[in-house]
């Protein structure tokens, strides 16, 4: 009887040394790029090379627009920073655009009621103490039943994100400004109140300081405390630290915590740092691209950075495009989707090899 041996294996890579990881993501890249330009001189005629000037001109074209494009990738940054925990802890938070709407609504309220008692630097920790609060509370609630049910938080943080949106829409129209217009408008726009300042004349230097500062602080967190030890040997194996002697359930309890308050803590700095209002778009669609974040950087939020900055710079350049060569949004949106699908496509290669069956097995098996 003839025993056939598949023609293609796929092992896990036991490890692979950091340059070589990081050759194969340029590779991607590289590949991605080239697919792209065939891709654009295919359906358009136009040089690839023109347009990928204009998504370098929508991003970095001049000081506002790279200044604009700095303060989207920190917001986005941030979430990520805030979902890395969780993921490491392998609690599948995907509720963070619920937890970014909340802090966000929270620091609304403050603005709003107390715009006219209270100086800026108050607001501002007020604002801030109130959007980690909700952040908090949207995090401990489907954390508390995974931890004493055992829920599926993946459904959970979802339909979170439901009702966030929910009650961010119910205080968008009890706050609606002017009456009629179903928007908050401009938040304290004459006189600024709770507006983050501009430092070295630079009007967004503020959210990128507060958010390195979550980023470096994240990283010593996870990598040389005893909690974020806690939380990799509980993502590793919850039976794991139980036999270590690890509360699970109270990891559990507060990592989400932890993972809530800085996602809420993103809601405030898109509020008072960027918008000054508040709508149901505030997160934007953040909260679930910086899952990408998160998982590309293998949650080592210094590496997240980068990808920040490259996925929104990948957003303004599809944008840039589709307005200056007249390319409707699916065509700039499929570009940004074939850089992404090589990036990601690469990661599997990282983890894992291919090896194929050789000639010689392929006789013994026929023998």
């Amino acid at each position: 009887m003839t025993n056939h041996e598949p023609l293609i294996h796929i092992a896990r890579r036991d490890g692979m040394a950091w340059w070589r990881a990081w050759l194969i993501r340029l590779a991607a890249a590289v590949l991605a790029l080239i697919v792209c330009a065939l891709f654009i001189y295919g359906l358009t005629k136009l040089n690839p090379v023109k347009v990928y000037a204009a998504m370098w001109q929508g991003a970095f074209g001049s000081a506002r627009r790279s200044w604009i494009t700095v303060r989207d990738a920190s917001i986005l940054l941030c979430i990520g920073v805030g979902l890395a925990p969780a993921f490491m802890m392998r609690f599948w938070n995907v509720g963070a655009e619920g937890q970014v709407l909340m802090g966000g609504c929270a620091t609304a309220a403050v603005l709003i009621y107390c715009g006219r008692a209270l100086s800026t630097p108050a607001l501002l920790l007020i604002g801030a103490a109130a959007s980690i609060a909700a952040g908090v509370l949207w995090g401990l609630v489907p954390a508390l039943f995974k931890a004493r049910w055992n829920t599926n938080e993946t459904l959970f943080t979802l339909m979170m994100n439901y009702i966030a949106i929910q009650l961010t829409c119910f205080l968008v129209a009890k706050w609606e400004n002017p009456k009629g217009s179903n928007s908050v408008g401009i938040i304290n726009q004459q006189t600024q109140a709770g507006w983050f300042p501009s430092l070295f004349g630079q009007q967004y230097l503020l959210n990128v300081i507060i958010v390195l500062a979550l980023t470096v602080g994240m990283f010593l967190y996870l990598k040389y405390t005893k909690q974020g030890y806690e939380i990799s040997v509980v993502g590793e194996s919850e039976n794991t630290a139980r036999y270590a002697g690890i509360s699970v359930r109270r990891v559990i309890i507060r990592t989400m915590a932890l993972s809530g308050a800085v996602c809420g803590l993103s809601g405030f700095i898109a509020v008072s740092g960027a918008s000054h209002t508040i709508s149901a778009s505030t997160a934007g669609g953040r909260g679930f691209t910086a899952i990408i974040v998160a998982w590309m950087a293998k949650f080592n939020t210094f590496v997240m950075i980068l990808i920040a900055l490259l996925l929104v710079f990948l957003e303004k350049g599809a944008t840039q495009i589709a307005s200056q060569f007249h390319l409707n949004d699916y065509a700039s949106e499929v570009v940004k989707g074939i850089i992404l699908f090589f990036l990601l496509g690469s990661e599997f290669f990282i983890q894992y090899r291919l090896r194929f069956r050789s000639h010689t097995h392929q006789k013994e098996a026929e023998a």
